[in-house]
Formats: C-alpha cells, sequence, structure tokens
C-alpha cells in the first residue's frame, strides 16, 4: 500500500477525502487519526485474509483463548511498531503538519479489562502473532468497559467509559456471524427413535454478533483475531415487554464485572459468561465443520483455553453442543471436552473462586445445570471408588455441594491442563488449595509463570532504552529478549550506567510533567519515584504503603535530626464499585497526600501522589518512570503479578515481599538487586490454618504503629469525622486479615535501606542494570512458547 513517505502522503490524503468528504485544509486531528487507522488496518487486511486461509487449508492445530478481558490500550502506535511503519508514517506526517503523538493521544484506551488478568490475554494476544503460532482470543466489547474514574474531595466516583464514542476503528463488524444465546426456559425431555432427547424451549434469545480485530505480530505476517462479541436484540424475540427486552440484553455487553452484591447483578455477570462462552464455542464449532468436519478428532485440531473461571461455562457448553447437537454419546463428548480445554487459575483467594447460587443457575441456564449436575453425579461417584464412604471428602471436592456451583471445581474436573502462574503459586495449588484435586488428577498440574509483551512494554514505552540497549547488545534481544542478560557485561562500564541514568531522567521529567498537566502539582524529579500501581484490593496492600508515608511524615515533624532522601510516593489503582473497604483506603490516601503536600516544612521531601483513572496508556508512561516498585501483597495472596514485570523491565527496584513472581524475579536479578521483607509465604498459611496472630500487640508494643493507627481516628486529619473506623477496626479489632501491622516494622526497615542506597548512585544504577538484564525471562514470548509446547501441543507456521 505505502513502502516511503511520498506514498503513504499520497494515500493518505486520497483516503481523508474519500472517508471525510472534505479536502486536507478542512479536516480536523480526530480526522487524521481515524484516517490512518483505517489505513493501517487496511494494510494489515491482506495478511489477516492469508493467515485465515492458511490455518484453514493446512488444518494445523489452533488455540481459542477464551477471556472474560483483554486490555489492549491503545493500538495505533503499537500495530505501526510491529508492521514497521513508524518511521515512515512519522516521516510522512510531519511533512504535512501532523504530529503522530498527538494522533495516538486521540485513541482511547479500549475499555476492556480491568487489570492484570486482562493484560495478560492482551499480551498472550501478541505473542502468539509475533511468534506465528495459530492463536485467537474470545472476549466481550464492552460498550463502557469498567469505568472512567474521577476522584471528587477525594473519593473515586465512577463513570461511564466512552471509548466507542466515536467508533473504534480497528474493528470489523461480522454480522453475517451472529449466533443466538438462550436463556431461561425450560428443558423439554423425550425419547426419539430409541434416544434421550433434550430441546431446550420457551427461551429469551440475545443476539451475539462478533466484532474482529487483527493481531498482527511483530515484523512477521501471522495477523490472528481477537474475536469481540456484542449483545443485541433477537430479531424474533418471545417477549411482551419488548424496551425491557431490549435494555436488559445490551446490558449483558455494557459493563465489565456489575455489581454482583445483590440477585440482580449475580443473574447480568453468569449471563455475560455463558453468553462469551456459547458464542465462542458454537462459532469454533462451526468453523471446525467447514475447516476439518469430523467432531470426533476436535481435540487434535483445536485447543480452548479458559482464563480463570469466568469462561469455565465452556465445559458445559461444549458438552451441550456434542450431546444435543451434535448426536454424541455422553462418554465421546466427555472424552472429547476433557482433552480439548484447559485451565489457566488465577488466585489463591478463596473468595476469588466463583461459586453460583444453584436457585440462580438453574432457571437462568437450565440444560447447563442438567449437565453440570450429571457431570457432578459421575464425579463424585468416581471419589466414592477413591473414598468409600468419606462423604466429607466427597461434599468437599463436589461441583455442586450446599447448594452453589463451584466454578474451580467444574474447571479442574472438566480439563485436561491446570496451570498456575508462578512457582510459588503453583506449589500453593498442589499443596494446600486444591490439594484433594491433585490427589487425583496429578498430571493435570503445571506451572507456565506469567510474562509480559516487552513489544509494548519496553520498545514501544521506553524507546529511550531501548535505543541504549541496542547499541549495546544488538537489536537481536527484540526478537529474543532472553538476550537482554547479555547487559550484565556493562554493570562496571560507567559510560553506559551514566547513559542509563539519564535515561531515567528523561522518564521521570516526563511523568512529572503529566503530573503537574493532571495535579498542578510540582514534583522535584530529582526524587524517588517510588510507585505503587495495580488494582486496589486488600491484599495487595496499598494501605501498607500510606501508613508508611503517615510514619515518615510523623518522623519529618518530630525529629530534628532525621534525614531522608526526597521521595514522591505515587499511586494508581480503581477499586470495584461495590468494594467499600477499598474505596476507604483511596480516601485515605488523598487525605494524607492534602495534609503532607500542603506542609511546607515537609514537601520538599515528601510528596503523595495520586493519578487517576489509571489505565494502559498511563501505565506506559509510569513503568519507565519508576525508581522503587512497590510489590508488597500478604506472601502467597499474589499469584504472579505482572505489573512488577513490567517495572523490572524498565530497571525499577522492587520493594517485595517473597510472593507471586517476585520470587523468580529475585533468581533473575540477583537478591543483591531486590529489596525483601516480609513474612515468608510459609508463615502466612500457618497463620491462617492454626492462628496465633494477634494484631492488637503491634499495636501496643510498636508505638509508631499505635500513632499512625490513632491518626485515623483521633482527629489528626481534619473533618475526617469517622471516616477511616473501616480501616482502623478491619486492622485491630478484625485482626489485620492481611497482616498489614505485622510486616510494618521490616516494611519500614527496608523502605529506609533502599533510601540509603540510592544516595551511592553508581551502586543504584548497577541495581537497575542487573534487573533489566534479568527481565528477559519474563517476556510472555518464553510463557506462550511454555504453554504451546506443555498444553496447547501447537507449533509455529514458518512463513
Amino acid at each position: 500500500m505505502f513502502t516511503n513517505k511520498e506514498e503513504f502522503k499520497e494515500n493518505f490524503l486520497k483516503k481523508l477525502e474519500m472517508m471525510c468528504g472534505k479536502s486536507f485544509g478542512e479536516s480536523t486531528k480526530r480526522d487524521h487519526y481515524f484516517t490512518l487507522g483505517n489505513m493501517v488496518r487496511e494494510y494489515v487486511s491482506t495478511n489477516w485474509i492469508n493467515t485465515n486461509e492458511r490455518y484453514r487449508t493446512a488444518r494445523e492445530k489452533q488455540v481459542y483463548y477464551l477471556s472474560i478481558e483483554f486490555l489492549l490500550g491503545r493500538l495505533l502506535h503499537h500495530n505501526l511498531l510491529n508492521l514497521g511503519l513508524v518511521d515512515v508514517v512519522k516521516k510522512g506526517l510531519e511533512d504535512l503538519g501532523i504530529d503522530l503523538y498527538e494522533l495516538e493521544e486521540i485513541e482511547p484506551d479500549a475499555g476492556l479489562g480491568n487489570g492484570g488478568l486482562g493484560r495478560l490475554a492482551a499480551c498472550f494476544m501478541d505473542s502468539l502473532a509475533s511468534l506465528n503460532f495459530p492463536g485467537h482470543g474470545c472476549g466481550i466489547r464492552y460498550k463502557h468497559g469498567l469505568f472512567e474514574q474521577k476522584i471528587v474531595d477525594g473519593y473515586q466516583v465512577e463513570l461511564p467509559e466512552q471509548w466507542l464514542r466515536h467508533g473504534h476503528v480497528w474493528e470489523v463488524r461480522r454480522a453475517d456471524l451472529a449466533i443466538e444465546v438462550p436463556f431461561w426456559g425450560n428443558v423439554e425431555t423425550k425419547m426419539e427413535n430409541g434416544k434421550l432427547v433434550f430441546r431446550h424451549e420457551h427461551t429469551e434469545k440475545i443476539t451475539a454478533v462478533p466484532y474482529d480485530l487483527p493481531i498482527a505480530g511483530f515484523q512477521t505476517e501471522t495477523v490472528n483475531t481477537l474475536r469481540l462479541w456484542n449483545a443485541e436484540p433477537s430479531p424474533y424475540p418471545i417477549h411482551q415487554d419488548i424496551l425491557t427486552y431490549k435494555r436488559e440484553t445490551e446490558s449483558v455487553s455494557e459493563f465489565l464485572y456489575p455489581d454482583d452484591t445483590h440477585d440482580r447483578g449475580k443473574i447480568l455477570r453468569l449471563k455475560q459468561q455463558y453468553f462469551l462462552v456459547s458464542a465462542s464455542i458454537r462459532s469454533i464449532i462451526r468453523s471446525f465443520r467447514k475447516q476439518v468436519g469430523d467432531l470426533y478428532s476436535l481435540s487434535q485440531h483445536i485447543a480452548i483455553h479458559i482464563n480463570d473461571t469466568h469462561p469455565v461455562l465452556a465445559i458445559p457448553e461444549l458438552m451441550r453442543v456434542l450431546l444435543d447437537e451434535e448426536d454424541m454419546s455422553w462418554n465421546d463428548a466427555w472424552e472429547i471436552t476433557i482433552n480439548t480445554i484447559s485451565y489457566t487459575n488465577h488466585t489463591t483467594l478463596s473468595e476469588a473462586l466463583e461459586k453460583w447460587p444453584v436457585r440462580i443457575f438453574q432457571p437462568l441456564l437450565p440444560r447447563i445445570y442438567m449437565i453440570v449436575e450429571e457431570i457432578n453425579e459421575r464425579f463424585c461417584r468416581l471419589l466414592w471408588d477413591q473414598y468409600p464412604g468419606d462423604w466429607q471428602h466427597i461434599e468437599r471436592m463436589a461441583i455442586i455441594a450446599h447448594h452453589e456451583i463451584k466454578m474451580a471445581h467444574l474447571a479442574l474436573v472438566g480439563s485436561y491442563s491446570v496451570n498456575g502462574v508462578a512457582a510459588l503459586h503453583t506449589e500453593i495449588l498442589k499443596i494446600r488449595e486444591m490439594n484433594n484435586f491433585y490427589q487425583i488428577f496429578p498430571q493435570k498440574f503445571n506451572n507456565k509463570t506469567n510474562g509480559i509483551t516487552h513489544r509494548r512494554w519496553l520498545l514501544k514505552a521506553n524507546p529511550l532504552l531501548a535505543k541504549l540497549i541496542t547499541e549495546g547488545i544488538g537489536d537481536k534481544w527484540i526478537r529474543e529478549p532472553e538476550r537482554l542478560c547479555m547487559l550484565a557485561q556493562f554493570k562496571e562500564d560507567f559510560s553506559f550506567l551514566e547513559q542509563l541514568s539519564r535515561v531515567k531522567q528523561h522518564n521521570k521529567r516526563r511523568l512529572a510533567d503529566r503530573i503537574t498537566m493532571q495535579t498542578g502539582m510540582s514534583i522535584n524529579t530529582e526524587s524517588i519515584f517510588d510507585i505503587q500501581v495495580k488494582r486496589l484490593h486488600a491484599y495487595k496492600r496499598q494501605l501498607l504503603n500510606i501508613l508508611h508515608v503517615m510514619y515518615l511524615y510523623n518522623r519529618l515533624k518530630e525529629d530534628s535530626t532525621f534525614q531522608m532522601h526526597p521521595r514522591t510516593f505515587i499511586f494508581g489503582a480503581k477499586a470495584s464499585p461495590g468494594y467499600y473497604y477499598a474505596k476507604k483506603i483511596i480516601k485515605l490516601i488523598h487525605t494524607v497526600a492534602d495534609k503532607v503536600n500542603k506542609d511546607v516544612r515537609t514537601n520538599e521531601r515528601l510528596k503523595v501522589v495520586f493519578l487517576e483513572n489509571y489505565r494502559v496508556s498511563l501505565a506506559e508512561e509510569i513503568f519507565p518512570s519508576a525508581d522503587i516498585s512497590e510489590q508488597i501483597s500478604t506472601a502467597s495472596k499474589e499469584a504472579s503479578g505482572t505489573g512488577n514485570m513490567k517495572f523490572m523491565m524498565n530497571g525499577a527496584i522492587t520493594v517485595g515481599t517473597l510472593d507471586g513472581a517476585n520470587i523468580e524475579m529475585k533468581e533473575k536479578a540477583g537478591a543483591d538487586n531486590i529489596f525483601i521483607f516480609g513474612l515468608p509465604a510459609e508463615q502466612v498459611l500457618n497463620y491462617d490454618q492454626n492462628g496465633g496472630y494477634h494484631s492488637m500487640e503491634y499495636y501496643y508494643h510498636d508505638k509508631r504503629i499505635r500513632q499512625v493507627m490513632d491518626q485515623l481516628t483521633n482527629g489528626f486529619f481534619p473533618d475526617s469525622d469517622n471516616e477511616f473506623e473501616p480501616i482502623f477496626d478491619s486492622l485491630l479489632i478484625e485482626n489485620d486479615q492481611y497482616f498489614v501491622l505485622r510486616d510494618f516494622d521490616s516494611y519500614s526497615a527496608i523502605q529506609a535501606q533502599a533510601g540509603k542506597v540510592y544516595e551511592n548512585q553508581n551502586q543504584w544504577r548497577k541495581m537497575s542494570l542487573m534487573n533489566i538484564a534479568g527481565s528477559g525471562y519474563f517476556s510472555s514470548d518464553r510463557t506462550i512458547k511454555e504453554y504451546a509446547k506443555d498444553i496447547w501441543n501447537i507449533n509455529p507456521g514458518h512463513y
């Protein structure tokens, strides 16, 4: 379509006039963005069509990755980078007086995810295509995403994300491939030709319309597909109140994670999950029938992967299709299902392992409930053979028990592979959380430590660092990120370390400008940028961080001999709309920030910043600028983490617990290049199981803790009244579930150590370099190769 900037300019101007019906002189920046976006999408279309044709004719095994989230971020620069077009487009636009960066800023972040779960899925899509693996994603096209976060008087306020207000340039609507998804109704059972037949009747149907996005690999001809399903009214609804039906239908793809603290929200979430898997499974089967035909060989040609428990209904839905639509026997359908579906577990938190009340599940999905019930019956018979007479053991492992359906149990029984996402996490699953299942299915369990796409989080987000790395070790690291280990040769090279420091300072200035623009606050770029950005949850312990900030403020105010290097604490996080406690922590962060930042006696040495509406595009500015990466979850509670890897890859030093992937990061970077503190996982698990922790003891015996705890409720913060009593009570009255007070002393000590080391800039730069050098292992390319070989049994194409 274009190979040089002159061709690009000519095509750009023609395309703009055709699309917008106006001359270049009358056009706007948004016109320029949509013109360029359409040109790029058309540019990949030929390879997209060719890729799908290769898959169809070669009949090679493909993987479908089902996820409730795909946190893509902006795609314009990412696609230009992968297609090798950045320089041509940038120079061509400059000739026309257009700044490519300004066009990139017009693109909204696609509102399709919340945190690490969705970002992992997006990184996996990039790696699959870049490594030429035949792999596609299936998700939901949320109209308003999670929410747009606004902070008003320190409180989180949720507004609908309007990312689709102007359309989405990357998607192609495929109305011809729409699928009807049924809900409610009843199941008629009768004998036909000597066989029991099930018919789901009097249903309320929702039309799932696919919107396909091309996922272009990095400088390769492979273009895979991310298929997002949009919920639309059926052309022939069986519904008396059409307006109510239309509103309820469209709500299925309106918001990610609707509030499920009430039955209406639970029904909507369950609808979303079945909507995703029913449309995806039937789409996969339809495509497979055209390409291969013989469904008995499905598992030889197709791998279906479920990302956490949200898509677990893929198991009974595949069974339903094979039983009711393909007329298979139970045994044949089950054999195909358990050899086709694999499952990733992302948590050790019991509250995050979904359970659905039968009273909600059965009427909404009557045929699926029958199948789940039969799976449960057959599994319990197997357990009876293993543990005859041990009803309690069988009850603990049953898929349906106490009027609840346990989705993790269904996933464990109905899949051929169950993987954790970090070495520690997988061991906890095997030894503790899922030990009962491990005893029966040891061959299913394996570990696949998470990874991130270094193309977005280093090459795109930190171009100056990427350039410096290439100057040092060549550019083969872009395709082979494990080559980053070669950077270790420069740890005694003063000139290289000085250049590394200059890159960091440039990135800190960029983020400081962003902070000034958003908040009006002036930031000292010579201060330590100490950053914690992630989903707001009690176990991630943003609370420990801000209580330590309060302690530092007290020291600065009360101890004239206390010295500390200036430090800027930066937070970014969204709290789930129904998560009252997490919202209180956001309010506390802002209340502390207000007091600290206004105090002229201390604000030269201590500042607190909260960046609202944390998202991928903002993260791309944050990670390169960090000096310290806060990874301070309670040990054993964070399955892996991926933000920790992004910080590491950009040269930040981790202050963290021995949790999730932090353990493997310590191994790769070296124990001297990370700051570890806090309870180990074994001790946390022991406390959880056997008790013995009394948070009140730490309150009474540590005056630092007593002071900051009292300040939550004693009027230290003006006009706060009883605002922070829930936090006070959770830590003392409710015994501090996540051991914030237990780890406070250790955390304070390691933070003091980190501050002292930072003042020895030569040592700090070496530590930073060794983190970058050790980060290649955490590329999602490595992770995907492991999934492809050990779980999916798919091979890369050679084109």
